[in-house]
């Protein structure tokens, strides 16, 4: 397994490889389970074919896995995440032949192609350097070779997430310094339609297309649970955690408002949010400049 070495990426890299990965351990069951739904979609739109390379890029690991099913046991699926810690826990579990993971920074260089394909869910929001990162992805694939990513939309088409962000922004300003590392632009950073086509088309992208995917989410089993995850991730965990300590006399102020503001998503079964993404496809004609 290769290392990176320091990127314009490094604070989100130690965003994820610190207290970032540390907290989705914690909820990652609630992770995968609400982004499954919107990845599934995305490979019933592009599906990756039998006996093809696929990259996974930024994926959770259960992302590679899937692919790795789907291209069968003479394609391969490699999974890149510049988060050592995260990648080298995906490795560990895994266990299957034609899947395998790798530490790698896309605003770098995408390691091992040529693929015919490049799958991200959730993976591509978080680049310092979009155009950067997108095209060598590009230049990773095969000519003809398929980009198939899934973004969020809008803040105010994921209200779970912008309801939450906002009940906190009223109790809890975020700092203008800060000791945390922050996640780089965030997961919204490709949610306009026009903006995410230009980097797109700059990265030199051919038949460009945004599909709109708009399903339920289920965010977990109960309101004290959803509390504890958005308090822990997203923008709403974000103020929080680069406040620290210096908030903590806040937090069950913020829990309670929380519980009151987001009372009306509980259902019987569980915490439901409507969420909003973009399914992206996009194809790499294969005469990018050296």
């Amino acid at each position: 397994m290769s290392t990176i070495v320091q990127t314009p990426n490094a604070e989100a890299i130690a965003a994820w490889d610190g207290p970032l990965y540390d907290r989705f351990v914690q909820f990652r069951q609630i992770v995968t389970d609400g982004l499954v739904i919107r990845g599934e979609q995305a490979l019933r739109l592009h599906r990756a074919r039998r006996g093809e390379r696929v990259v996974d890029v930024g994926g959770f690991g259960d992302t590679t896995q899937r692919l790795a099913d789907l291209v069968g046991p003479h394609g391969e699926a490699v999974g890149i995440d510049a988060a050592a810690r995260s990648t080298r826990e995906e490795a560990d579990q895994a266990g299957i032949d034609n899947a395998r993971f790798e530490i790698a920074d896309v605003q770098q260089a995408v390691p091992e192609g040529p693929y015919e394909m490049a799958f991200s869910r959730f993976g591509t929001m978080f680049f310092a350097t979009p155009v950067i990162a997108i095209r060598n992805i590009s230049r990773a694939l095969a000519p003809g070779g398929r980009l198939v990513m899934v973004v969020w939309r809008r803040r105010v088409d994921n209200d779970w997430i912008y309801r939450a962000q906002t009940i906190v922004e009223q109790i809890v300003t975020r700092p203008e310094e800060y000791d945390e590392p922050t996640c780089g632009p965030g997961r919204f950073s490709m949610a306009d339609a026009d903006t995410t086509t230009d980097i797109l088309k700059t990265a030199g992208y051919t038949n460009i297309a945004l599909h709109r995917f708009d399903e339920p989410i289920t965010i977990s089993k109960d309101i004290d649970e959803a509390i504890e995850f958005l308090m822990a991730l997203g923008p709403a965990g974000e103020i929080l955690r680069l406040q620290g300590e210096r908030a903590a006399h806040l937090h069950d102020q913020v829990r309670d408002a929380l519980t009151s503001e987001l009372a009306d998503l509980t259902t019987p079964a569980a915490v439901i949010g409507h969420a909003s993404t973009w399914i992206i496809s996009a194809t790499n004609p294969g005469d990018h400049d050296a």
